[in-house]
């Protein structure tokens, strides 16, 4: 018999018989996993972009022998083109997520399989996770959960290094308020699985959401006793949303390096590059009258400091004041802003009080008050017959 070519096997996966796809999966499945059989498999990719596609379709069947054939016929298709089988991979998640909610065990578990072998050998996990991500909105319950088991499965084979572990959480958050417990036991699994890696700093995240008190509680208490049991895995996490200034155990600074710094005003003689560094955990500066403060505290000649020497504002009129303040209040209250904008933005809001204490007249100061929340001014209403104002940076601040 002579050697079968791309052209014939692209015409016998378009066949709509079951009986005729399984015939023809075999012997297509047995070429792909021979050396050198089907040489012009990737000689038209348009022909092979159409025998994916078919492959897809199998994968959707209703008759799970054809929906298992298909999912083996794609593996052995990855096997064979690695890397390049990337293209095809948005096209092929679609049918994953689907099959993850088969009603079939063995379904279920050789889309999963294929997932995480695309993951191993196509595409980074999170390129992958892309696009799986709506998965977690699937109107199948069981694809729900099943996204949910397979992002356990990734971070127990690949850990949370490879993965932008900020883009995932939201969406397990959103699965604890799920109709179905199958699906919310996942998310809370999943959730507790990504703790076991990177330990304190997903609690810290979890709690500046927006999640109801009883579910928050439950899952604060689920990391309890993941922690006390001794399951924790702590897993390098490069996700920047997850940076804090404490160790995985909370206890201790993770580093040297992540000691908090006060940014510095933008002058000519003083670049914003050069921050200022805090004292040490040890004690305080020497010759200097600032006070005793642990790791990552801020000096305290610093930090008067950092209130007094900061950019001028020009304000004319009531206006501007105004704008001015819109302005600030805009910046502060979007945490995606750069930290030195943010920081700017309230040592502005220190020089717009002190020259308003100075400048304007007192129907102004209740004004001034309605902005305090945004600004981040603690204003005393004690102080506003004198005319006084005093701006700390408020702890919410600090922490963003």
């Amino acid at each position: 018999m002579e050697p079968r070519g791309a052209e014939y096997f692209c015409a016998q996966v378009l066949q709509k018989d079951v009986s005729g796809r399984l015939q023809a999966g075999e012997e297509l499945l047995l070429c792909l996993g021979t050396p050198g059989a089907i040489p012009d498999l990737e000689d038209d990719p348009s022909r092979l972009a159409k025998t994916v596609d078919a492959l897809t379709r199998w994968v959707g069947s209703s008759n799970y022998r054809v929906s298992l054939l298909g999912l083996e016929i794609l593996s052995a298709f990855v096997d064979r083109l690695s890397t390049r089988f990337k293209s095809y991979v948005t096209m092929v998640t679609t049918a994953l997520i689907d099959r993850m909610g088969d009603v079939k065990d063995k379904v279920r578990e050789e889309a999963q399989n294929l997932t995480l072998k695309l993951m191993d050998e196509v595409a980074p996990p999170m390129y992958i996770w892309e696009q799986l991500a709506s998965g977690f909105k699937h109107k199948n319950f069981r694809s729900r959960e099943g996204v949910c088991l397979c992002l356990i499965e990734t971070l127990n084979i690949f850990g949370t290094q490879p993965l932008v572990i900020s883009k995932l959480v939201p969406h397990l958050c959103v699965l604890f308020g799920d109709s179905n417990s199958q699906v919310r036991n996942a998310a809370l699994s999943a959730v507790v699985e990504i703790y076991r890696h990177v330990g304190e700093k997903l609690r810290i995240d979890l709690c500046k959401r927006d999640i109801p008190p009883a579910r928050l509680e439950m899952v604060l208490a689920k990391f309890d006793e993941v922690q006390n049991s001794g399951g924790m895995i702590l897993s390098v996490c490069k996700d920047k949303s997850f940076d804090d200034e404490e160790s995985v155990d909370g206890n201790r600074p993770s580093s040297a390096a992540s000691a908090f710094k006060v940014p510095a005003p933008k002058t000519p003689g003083n670049p914003v590059s050069s921050a200022r560094k805090p004292g040490s955990a040890g004690g305080p500066k020497v010759g200097g009258p600032s006070k005793e403060g642990g790791a990552g505290a801020v000096d305290e000649d610093d930090f008067i400091k950092a209130f007094t020497d900061v950019p001028s504002v020009q304000i004319y009129s009531s206006r501007e004041l105004e704008e001015t303040l819109n302005k600030i209040r805009e910046i502060l209250s979007d945490d995606k802003h750069d930290w030195d904008q943010r920081a700017n933005a309230c040592m502005s809001c220190s020089l717009v009080a002190s020259e308003v204490e100075r400048a304007l007249a007192w129907p102004l100061w209740s004004h001034l008050a309605t902005y305090q929340h945004h600004c981040h001014c603690t204003l005393s209403h004690e102080d506003l017959p004198e005319k006084r104002l005093t701006s700390p940076v408020s702890s919410a601040f600090v922490q963003h």
